[in-house]
């Protein structure tokens, strides 16, 4: 059994992947006719929510113990730290800028403001996590996923909640993430710092530990082509029609215009002015050899990558919810086939 394992998990890793976005697209339009969307979406998010904690971590904890984390990591940390503040002050000034356009004021502007800024998260912990298995992007793969997590599940919740209290003076019911969600960043980061513990304190790696080993390494590859159906699974068919498509580049005026261009706008931040802004930078840096071709190909990628669909469970922090639906429903269908090809691009030329 163990051979087979061994055998199996080159063609569950890498490039090799891809494919599953497609076909967890395809089973969902199959699915769609036996089981309501409703349904299919409360199956999705539980789906979702054992993928972040049963597979990305263990993961994220193998990739750790595997390559040993020295200075140049920690100086990556920073780089990252700045980089995904660099791109929630963008969003933050990008709506500032779309409510005076909009003039608009009060509730409807505070939950503008909130949309426009927690729809700039990532995708890390799933689209992302095809980067994990590409030869020199896994360490540094792995850091971008943990502070996405903690900036998404922990600061991001902590900014919304006091802008509740500051602005709304919203009561306390409704306002808190569930505590499953809570915790996980924490619980995200045990693994990190446990595999750094044991690699330093012993330096063994997976592969010193035998048939457990590769137990550990088929388990943690089977996560990529998972996360990857359910990033294909999650797109609702319906969406895809000819008129969604033109409410959405505003082709076709209805009662709910203002909503579509909200997402328009979320849109064009997430998935043009913000990966195009930071691949300028960052490939400004790399022509001069201030930073190596891995750290410019994870973050750029990252940059690139659809808005989290894990966005829909901070909605109760006062979000559009309809709007951060489609946001995320388009952007996913716009930039998958973007990452793909830059993954393969990167890969072979910023590896």
């Amino acid at each position: 059994m163990f051979n087979f394992m061994q055998n199996v998990i080159p063609y569950i890793s890498g490039l090799y992947t891809l494919p599953w976005i497609v076909i967890g697209f395809i089973f969902t339009i199959i699915l769609v006719h036996f089981f309501s969307q409703e349904r299919i979406d409360r199956m999705m998010k539980r789906i979702g929510l054992i993928i972040l904690y049963f597979f990305i971590p263990p993961l994220v904890f193998r990739i750790f113990l595997d390559t040993p984390i020295g200075t140049k990591e920690l100086v990556f940390v920073i780089v990252v730290v700045l980089s995904i503040l660099f791109m929630y002050l963008l969003a933050y000034f990008y709506a500032r800028y779309q409510i005076k356009k909009q003039q608009l004021s009060g509730e409807k502007r505070t939950i503008f403001l909130k949309t426009i800024i927690t729809n700039q998260g990532r995708s890390s912990a799933f689209v992302g996590g095809a980067m994990l298995a590409i030869p020199g992007w896994g360490v540094q793969a792995a850091i971008f996923m943990a502070l996405v997590g903690i900036t998404l599940f922990a600061v991001i919740p902590y900014i919304l909640y006091h802008i509740n209290n500051k602005e709304r003076k919203a009561k306390e019911e409704g306002v808190k993430l569930p505590w499953f969600l809570n915790i996980y960043p924490w619980y995200f980061i045990c693994f990190v710092v446990a595999a750094i513990l044991l690699q330093k304190s012993t330096g063994i790696t997976s592969r010193d530990l035998g048939d457990l080993g590769i137990l550990i390494r088929f388990y943690t590859a089977l996560t990529i082509p998972i996360a990857l159906y359910y990033v294909g699974a999650v797109i609702h068919p319906n969406d895809l029609k000819t008129t969604e498509l033109k409410k959405l580049v505003g082709m076709i005026k209805t009662d709910s215009s203002e909503h579509w261009s909200w997402v328009r706008q979320i849109i064009v931040l997430t998935t043009v002015i913000t990966p195009l802004i930071i691949a300028i930078i960052l490939g400004i840096l790399l022509h001069f050899n201030i930073i190596p071709a891995s750290w410019f190909s994870v973050i750029v990628i990252n940059a690139a990558l659809p808005i989290t669909s894990t966005n829909i469970f901070i909605v109760p922090y006062g979000l559009d919810q309809k709007t951060t639906a489609h946001a995320i429903t388009w952007s996913t269908l716009l930039c998958v086939p973007l990452v793909v090809i830059l993954i393969g691009l990167f890969s072979i030329y910023f590896p």
